[in-house]
């Protein structure tokens, strides 16, 4: 939340930070992590900053929380399992075997987990990688695969089931608008410091190396299945829909240690982040944290994550998990309440307070998730997007409805008239508001432009939510110098994707207007996976079946392998393939196809 009138945590309790800096083993060994091209990916200069006390320019909760998760190095959680922290928005965790060591979610990019990996080894010894652990279908939880093993090595490489379905739906197919977005919410564009980007309440912020994916080997299907790799029995808790579609928790019986991937952190999570996602279930989220307490409460002496810090103390870990338990179980039952009596979701956002005890405990607060945007979510999951008021059901577009308004209103300048009023009164919230009809009505105005991104900076300096702050401050920045391009590595995904998935990414490229005319039938002989398929283009849609037919009444047919057909598809023509029929038919298919524009406007029209 922006502002909060909930009891407020003690800033003298300085457990966390006692906790964040317990077992450091060793320091980053450089000052920054670069890519093979010289670029710098991660620099851990970019939080000196924080060692300074909190400026006005930042929500005090917040400063703190960006602080605790600054600490960077290896630290040793118990005997046998140990974690880099800092290198990257996400932790690698690294559990010891017999032989070797076991990789738990390494980072976004292949060059902070070969930096992690290294600075383990330094102090560890040089111990091959024996497994590899992907909790869940995130890119931050597995993008940086390649920097620990390569995609020929003969390693288990273990995940839950759905893990590779949902990597790709959330990577993949809406992949280029939640980067953009995710541009905001992780502030990736703005400045270091205390007047740009702080943190994103997770971690600082993500590396900007080169993200890959190694598919899984191995599968975890129900709770309760046990892995032994390296010679460490792993014992699972399948928790689908709950931070991730895909996810799994698991204790380590013999370590006494529990790994609670993303679904219990040091914060208030998203029930629907900023970037977009598929609408998490906030019932079912506590009701398995409810059951890890059940599984796992009496057999764990700490308890790690895949971000911030570790929990130590059998009875401090049950009451962290009960707390965030009841924290989600909160939200979900009293929207619930509320709806069904006929509330909308943002007034519903607007009435719910968290009970004292959970609103003063450091790990519930919203520096990630909000209570607001959770409330909203929920609403959103079992209701929609409709709020049941006819009046919503054929609104017009942004650009529209602003044109009207600013009409009403007068015209132009009294719309800034009013909103300077709004702001000098500190209705901050309102002034925005009036401000984008306001920008998205005359989009050349100076004026409105700057007003707006005055006022967007002034929402982020009093949000102690960072990724509100991000997007504020993003987008004061966009409206001040125009859209930033995301500059980020393109990574290495499309290798990892099977065959239906490729031809699913296509799909959604189709610009259907542009294809309506079009009528044609591809065969696709995948000699090296010895697949066939039927691909047909029809009314402006693109589809695909697997087929065991040969390529009669095809207008082309090719056979290739799989490497093959990802240069066909990135329209590098069809060198040493092999085809038959009309090979216009594939110049044809790709002509249909969108470029998707990873700097599309936001806070403009």
């Amino acid at each position: 939340m922006t502002t909060t009138d909930a009891p407020a945590p003690d800033f003298a309790d300085r457990s966390d930070f006692e906790e964040a800096d317990r077992g450091l083993l060793a320091p980053p060994p450089t000052a920054t992590i670069t890519a093979e091209d010289g670029r710098v990916v991660w620099n851990f200069g970019d939080t000196a900053f924080l060692d300074e006390d909190c400026p006005d320019t930042a929500h005090p909760n917040l400063w703190r929380q960006s602080q605790l998760c600054a600490r960077a190095g290896l630290f040793e959680v118990t005997e046998g399992v140990y974690q880099v922290r800092g290198f990257d928005l996400s932790n690698m965790t690294l559990i010891e075997g017999r032989r070797g060591v076991v990789v738990v979610d390494p980072l976004v990019s292949a060059e902070t987990a070969a930096a992690a990996l290294a600075l383990y080894r330094s102090q560890r010894g040089d111990r091959p990688v024996t497994g590899v652990i992907f909790t869940h279908s995130h890119i931050d939880h597995f993008g940086g695969v390649l920097g620990v093993i390569r995609a020929s090595d003969d390693v288990p490489v273990v995940a839950p089931q759905g893990f590779m379905e949902h990597s790709v739906a959330e990577n993949v197919y809406a992949g280029t608008a939640m980067l953009r977005r995710g541009m905001y919410y992780s502030g990736a564009n703005l400045e270091r410091g205390p007047e740009g980007l702080v943190g994103m309440g997770l971690g600082f912020t993500a590396s900007a190396g080169t993200p890959g994916l190694v598919p899984p080997t191995v599968e975890i299907r129900h709770t309760g299945q046990e892995l032994t790799l390296d010679g460490v029995v792993f014992r699972f808790q399948m928790t689908p829909g709950t931070e991730a579609p895909s996810e799994m928790n698991f204790l380590l019986p013999q370590l006494r240690a529990l790994c609670m991937a993303e679904n219990a952190t040091h914060n208030l999570h998203n029930i629907l982040t900023l970037r977009g996602a598929v609408v998490r279930d906030a019932r079912i989220w506590a009701r398995y944290l409810g059951e890890a307490i059940e599984l796992f409460g009496h057999d764990a002496d700490v308890l790690f994550a895949s971000h911030h810090w570790p929990t130590w103390g059998g009875d401090r870990i049950r009451s962290f998990l009960a707390e965030q338990r009841d924290l989600y179980a909160y939200l979900h039952d009293q929207t619930l309440r509320l709806l069904n009596q006929g509330y909308t979701g943002a007034e519903i956002a607007e009435r719910i307070e968290l009970p004292p005890a959970l609103a003063s405990a450091w790990h519930t607060r919203g520096y990630y998730g909000s209570v607001s945007h959770n409330v909203k979510a929920i609403y959103q999951r079992y209701m929609g997007w409709y709020d049941g008021n006819p009046a919503s059901l054929w609104e017009h577009t942004p650009t529209e409805t602003a044109r009207r308004y600013v009409d009403c209103m007068g015209g132009l300048d009294a719309v800034l008239g009013k909103a300077r009023t709004y702001l000098e009164e500190g209705d901050l919230r309102f002034a925005a508001q009036l401000l984008r009809h306001a920008v998205f009505a005359e989009p050349d105005s100076a004026d409105a432009r700057e007003l707006l991104a005055q006022t967007f900076e002034r929402l982020a300096h009093g949000a102690e939510n960072a990724t509100w702050r991000n997007c504020y401050l993003t987008g004061a920045q966009e409206l001040r110098h125009g859209v930033r391009k995301t500059g980020l590595a393109s990574g290495n995904m499309a290798a990892a994707l099977s065959v239906e998935q490729l031809f699913d990414s296509l799909a959604v490229r189709v610009d259907g207007p542009r294809a309506w005319d079009h009528s044609l039938v591809l065969h696709w002989h995948l000699s090296d996976l010895g697949e066939m398929y039927r691909m047909t283009l029809h009314n402006g849609v693109l589809v695909h079946t697997r087929t065991t037919r040969p390529a009669d009444g095809a207008d082309l047919s090719l056979t290739l392998t799989k490497p093959q057909l990802l240069e066909v598809l990135a329209g590098k023509g069809l060198n040493g393939v092999y085809h038959a029929g009309d090979v216009e038919v594939l110049d044809t298919l790709l002509s249909v196809l969108d470029e998707n524009d990873p700097d599309f406007a936001i806070v403009t029209p």
